[in-house]
């Protein structure tokens, strides 16, 4: 069967970024993949609320917040979008120009270190795996245009030779691990929705995940101070921030179900206050790795009484 072609033809210079990657909101940026997924399915002229069905599932296992990302199955029901695994028997440069002729997209993991969108973070200066959707590629003139977190930017020169491994001395010693994207709109399921909420809300973690975060917190205000800044920050980002953030969109989710769930809006406010909470704890927390005090437990109380009032409101309107 035929697939429909996926092209996007926008450019970084009049590229709008959906409203969850808007600059006032608590978690402008979540994780890679997530981020990245938004930004496509918007592009495509898709809305991404839909797919952060997933987040109604997330958890805290004792040790991480889950690192959340769209579902295959719930990609294909929504908007028809098959994503597998790409067979990289060529060079991730020689499949990626492949794409448009294919009528496919991918996900390619790369390094941010040429990822100039990641200024003052990792480019140029730190090796950190990151996930982009290329959507334009020039080889003669080596330039890429690419979606990456919370937005469209383009990359050139020795940036496009870097994150292909063109260098004399930097052939890729493995393959990156690479998606593609086909578009079968007949796939698609008119109540998609409805049954992937509670599908994954049949899911849902046990008891109250945010306890088991809260007891991860309490637990590294003893070690963080000795750990360095660098540890805080990947500490923060696989707790405090994947749980602010899963909240924060799981508000907006809340709003969007409410005409097929009556009532499901009224846990956007509780939801709202687990992320803005947690943002406030993770400031704390910085406090703390920097050997001062911080006292996040009315922050962490705050985000406990949150989440179980904004899943017993979700729970109550899905029935």
């Amino acid at each position: 069967m035929r697939t429909s072609p996926l092209v996007i033809t926008a450019t970084p210079s009049t590229y709008q970024p959906h409203f969850t990657h808007a600059a006032d909101r608590d978690w402008p940026e979540t994780n890679c993949y997530l981020d990245l997924w938004i930004e496509v399915l918007h592009a495509l002229g898709h809305d991404p609320i839909p797919a952060l069905a997933c987040l109604l599932s997330a958890d805290h296992d004792g040790f991480n917040w889950t690192f959340a990302k769209q579902q295959p199955e719930d990609l294909r029901r929504l908007y028809g979008l098959e994503v597998n695994e790409e067979n990289a028997w060529l060079t991730a440069l020689e499949l990626i120009e492949s794409g448009p002729a294919r009528g496919v997209l991918h996900t390619v993991e790369v390094d941010s270190w040429w990822l100039p969108d990641t200024a003052g973070t990792a480019y140029r200066g730190d090796h950190v795996k990151t996930t982009i959707t290329p959507t334009k590629i020039d080889t003669a003139q080596r330039t890429l245009r690419y979606i990456h977190n919370a937005g469209l930017y383009e990359l050139s020169g020795d940036d496009f030779d870097g994150i292909f491994g063109l260098h004399p001395d930097g052939t890729l010693t493995l393959p990156p691990y690479i998606e593609v994207v086909r578009h079968h709109p007949e796939r698609a399921v008119s109540d998609a929705l409805e049954i992937i909420v509670r599908e994954q809300l049949s899911r849902r973690a046990s008891g109250n995940p945010v306890e088991r975060l809260a007891a991860g917190v309490a637990d590294a205000i003893e070690w963080l101070p000795d750990a360095g800044m660098a540890k805080f920050h990947l500490w923060a980002f696989a707790s405090l921030r994947q749980c602010g953030a899963t909240a924060e969109l799981l508000a907006d989710l809340a709003e969007h179900i409410d005409p097929l769930f009556p009532s499901a809006a009224s846990a956007a406010s509780p939801l709202r206050e687990v992320s803005s909470s947690a943002k406030s704890a993770q400031f704390k927390m910085a406090r703390v790795a920097n050997g001062r005090k911080g006292d996040v437990t009315p922050a962490l109380s705050a985000m406990v009484t949150g989440w179980q009032e904004g899943f017993t409101a979700i729970v109550a309107a899905v029935g």
